[in-house]
């Protein structure tokens, strides 16, 4: 019996260190060096609501906002992950054509990889700044504004996730969405 008790405290002892602490240590660390990462990254609207997270993507499918990536998890958070889909999947094929389609685009005018294939979570809130461009013409007929202007958001918004180690830039879609929402908001009527 007491061996069952002894090694009962050894476990106890053990789940108390390894997993309450560990979590307790790294979550404290993370507030210290990072706050706003560490609470997911929410982003709030004027009145305090929130309205997303710049670490998790949104499914945006109106005409006048820039999309995300394709979601194999349709963008639920909770259920991260890529498809396990070949690429000679009839039903992977059928859905690249369903996004080309979407996008009016064609041999003249190719889709960037990024806005046909999925992330590897699924929930990838970038896009690349070339498929960001390549989104310019129909937000900017949407929005009734002059593709320039839209451009512009993109290029103010457009960083190198590496640094001077990386050369494309990528863009965050619902910081995007945002600043063309308050730029419209902002514009004289």
């Amino acid at each position: 019996m007491s061996l069952i008790l002894s090694s009962l405290r050894i476990v106890i002892a053990s789940m108390l260190i390894c997993v309450a602490g560990y979590a307790a240590l790294i979550l404290g660390a993370a507030q210290l060096v990072n706050p706003a990462g560490a609470q997911g990254g929410l982003v709030f609207a004027a009145d305090g609501h929130v309205v997303g997270s710049a670490h998790i993507a949104q499914n945006f499918t109106a005409p006048r906002y820039f999309w995300p990536r394709p979601s194999a998890v349709d963008y639920a958070a909770d259920a991260a992950g890529g498809s396990n889909k070949s690429p000679t999947s009839p039903a992977l094929t059928e859905r690249g054509r369903e996004i080309v389609a979407r996008y009016g685009a064609d041999a003249r005018h190719p889709l960037p990889a990024d806005l046909a294939a999925a992330s590897g979570a699924g929930l990838d809130p970038d896009i690349s700044e070339t498929g960001a461009l390549y989104q310019v013409p129909r937000i900017a007929a949407a929005r009734n504004v002059a593709p320039q202007v839209v451009r512009a958001v993109v290029a103010k918004l457009a960083y190198r996730p590496g640094g001077p180690f990386t050369d494309d830039r990528i863009v965050n879609v619902l910081a995007l969405n945002r600043a063309l929402d308050a730029a419209e908001t902002a514009a004289p009527r």
